[in-house]
């Protein structure tokens, strides 16, 4: 009987899948990649030979100001190896630098002190100047222009105004942005409201372009990169991490060039053919990115592409901070159906874009095609059954009640972790 550990949480929960029905296990080969470096060797080589770019050192000369775009906590950026050494270099050079680290917290909510300290520790936290970004406080607000797809760019004014504007993130498959790192670190990451709402458009989030590992002709990528061309981000460090959170590889230096080059080496790891399947069983990858249902949707999707229409999706997700999105969830929980809300969406202009729209057009669309079960023994069941979605406690009750839908002989693909792979 294959036996699987899928993330969960802080932790991993064990599943056994009966070995007649066991079709095929799709993952990304980063999670059996062994570097030859340590994550600090590899984060220090990253920055010593910067792609299509002068060195951070160079940059930080003769600077009065700059500031440092790093991701909140719903994203798993190992900052707490990657800031400190950014700190130290810039330092090294320009000891008298004004340096504000920006939280790209993008539409979520702030970025709490104690999710700084697990995330930045204690004492980057207690010594360094970190600011979350609000996309709903227009007076914190700058606009800088028009984007490619017609809506008005408004970004933070910390980031249109210092001297220096440099991003830490990471890379890794995006369900609708084809990859997270680079450019994403200003839009969304630190955008107003509006602008947020317009790249998010459904017009753009129903584009055939708008998938997993796809930038090409993608505009919601088109309208990121113009943004951060705009406000003039001159530097990333971006990483790339395994299962288990740890540093495989790192890329620094041009915005773009950088962040192409480190997408291309997530997309030889991570592009896996896709073996159809009754029921598909994935995760959201655990914690930070399995912390509510909003975020959960980004595993579904590769679920998606591998699930036979009409199948079962079981995806295993803590949710324990909840919907992640009044509008997301409120939106879904007044439907009657998932299509519903696909008819209602699709017909909303991008200048009236709602918040949380694009999450749950793209719920809508699994929901019209499978049924999904949420596993989780951390969230309210009626929240979860409220948007249209399954909940079971465990696994095994999620599989009996598969098999009650699609036959005792139905196949199972298993996904361990949903958000590392691009199914093909």
């Amino acid at each position: 009987m294959p036996k699987f550990k899928i993330p969960y949480s802080t932790t991993f929960v064990e599943v056994d899948i009966p070995e007649e029905n066991f079709a095929g296990v799709l993952e990304s080969k980063a999670h059996h990649f062994v570097p030859e470096l340590t994550e600090t060797e590899i984060v220090e080589k990253a920055l010593d030979n910067p792609i299509g770019s002068p060195s951070l050192e160079e940059l930080v000369k003769g600077k009065k100001n700059m500031v440092i775009i790093t991701s909140d906590h719903t994203r798993p950026v190992p900052s707490k190896i990657t800031l400190p050494i950014l700190l130290r270099r810039i330092r090294k050079v320009n000891p008298d630098i004004d340096i504000t680290i920006l939280i790209a917290t993008g539409f979520h909510r702030a970025t709490t002190h104690d999710e700084m300290i697990k995330k930045f520790g204690e004492e980057i936290v207690k010594k360094e100047k970190i600011v979350n970004h609000v996309c709903w406080d227009q007076e914190k607000m700058a606009f800088v222009g028009i984007l490619p797809s017609g809506g008005e760019l408004w970004l933070n004014k910390l980031a249109v105004e210092t001297e220096l504007l440099i991003s830490e993130g990471f890379i890794e498959p995006h369900f609708f942005a084809g990859f997270s790192g680079g450019r994403k670190s200003v839009l969304p990451g630190i955008a107003g409201e509006k602008t947020v709402l317009a790249n998010h458009c459904s017009k753009f989030i129903a584009s055939p372009f708008a998938r997993t590992g796809v930038l090409e002709n993608n505009p919601i990528h088109k309208d990121m990169v113009f943004a951060a061309e705009k406000v003039g981000l001159k530097f990333i460090l971006n990483v790339v991490i395994d299962a288990q959170k740890k540093i495989i590889h790192a890329v620094s230096g041009h915005p773009q060039k950088a962040h192409e080059k480190g997408c291309q080496f997530v997309k030889d790891l991570a592009v896996v053919e896709k073996v159809p399947a009754d029921i598909v069983i994935t995760s959201n990858g655990g914690y930070p990115l399995d912390q509510n249902i909003y975020q959960t949707v980004k595993g579904m999707t590769a679920a998606e592409a591998s699930c036979k229409e009409g199948g079962v999706i079981i995806i295993l997700s803590a949710c324990n901070d909840g919907h992640g999105g009044e509008s997301f969830y409120q939106y879904m929980a007044n439907a009657s159906c998932p299509r519903e809300v696909t008819e209602k969406v699709l017909q909303i202009p991008q200048n009236e874009t709602i918040p949380d729209q694009w999450e749950f057009q793209i719920l809508a669309r699994i929901l019209e095609k499978h049924t999904v079960f949420i596993v989780t023994d951390q969230c309210d069941k009626k929240m979860i059954e409220d948007m249209h979605i399954k909940h079971a406690y465990t696994v095994t009750e999620a599989l009996e009640k598969a098999f009650q839908i699609k036959g005792k002989d139905a196949s199972i693909t298993v996904i361990p972790d949903g958000v590392s792979v691009i199914v093909k």
